[in-house]
């Protein structure tokens, strides 16, 4: 993904709340939102290509979402493996704090920049692969979000949607704006201004373009919103929402992990 707010809670009813946008070359064969034949316990979208992904959940209560980390200073091994295989493995593990420990004492240099999330319902790690520093923590409760750069880093599409998740969790009234409001911001194709940009070393006019929450194009936009919560049980639902080229709807799917059994909503 490019693009992720969350909200983190434990102790609550529902420790986790999370959206997200995937940008990508519309070119890159991807399957949809569904469960994976080689790991049946496991949902979510797949990068047909490298056989990754940008977020996934496994029944039990384990999620998984990943970012680039956009930095052309950042030096990256020859024949480095896909990010997504990060998400793959995270959810393919039996011992996540200890792969997670081991990928932070050396092997994420192996790949180019990211920033992985791995939750359950009591425990949310952040691992940020950067220029400068490669380091693992845990998420302090609140809201949070995450772009091409650090956890939290304020690039204004990210203090946007943000905002809105902030918001999205305040009652009016009686009810919570919980996703629709947080859609909104996520699916905004509006830039932000020349002064308020990021430098990521792309040059303007491509910072121009990808500083949208929602980027169309005709060859690289944004292909997925996401959106997922994870009760205090470790019950989970994802909704995804694709899109084509300019933007075009092509197809929501929303699949719930129960404990037990795996349940899908057209």
């Amino acid at each position: 993904m490019c693009l992720i707010s969350f909200a983190w809670q434990p102790g609550t009813p529902t420790p986790l709340r999370l959206m997200g946008n995937r940008d990508e070359f519309y070119a890159r064969p991807t399957a949809p939102l569904g469960a994976w034949q080689d790991s049946p316990d496991v949902i979510g979208g797949r990068d047909l290509e490298a056989g990754g992904s940008w977020l996934g959940a496994k029944r039990g209560g384990v999620v998984a979402a990943l970012t680039n980390v956009r930095d052309l200073q950042l030096s990256v091994p020859i024949g480095a493996p896909s990010r997504g295989e990060l998400v793959a493995n995270a959810l393919q593990s039996d011992d996540i704090e200890g792969w997670l420990t081991a990928l932070n004492e050396g092997e994420a240099l192996r790949y180019a920049g990211f920033n992985l999330l791995v939750a359950t319902p009591q425990r949310l790690w952040h691992l940020h692969r950067g220029r400068d520093r490669l380091a693992l923590s845990e998420v302090s409760p609140g809201v949070h979000g995450l772009s091409n750069a650090d956890l939290n880093s304020p690039w204004p599409k990210l203090l946007q949607v943000r905002d809105a998740l902030e918001q999205s969790l305040l009652p009016v009234g009686t009810l919570k704006t919980w996703p629709s409001a947080v859609q909104r911001a996520m699916q905004n194709p509006q830039q932000a201004a020349d002064e308020a940009l990021p430098d990521t070393g792309v040059g303007l006019e491509l910072e121009r373009q990808l500083s949208a929450a929602f980027i169309v194009g005709e060859h690289y936009g944004t292909r997925a919103t996401s959106w997922l919560t994870m009760d205090s049980h470790g019950q989970i639902e994802i909704t995804e929402q694709r899109f084509g080229p300019l933007g075009r709807f092509e197809g929501e799917t929303t699949l719930a992990l129960p404990c037990g059994s795996l349940a899908s909503t057209p």
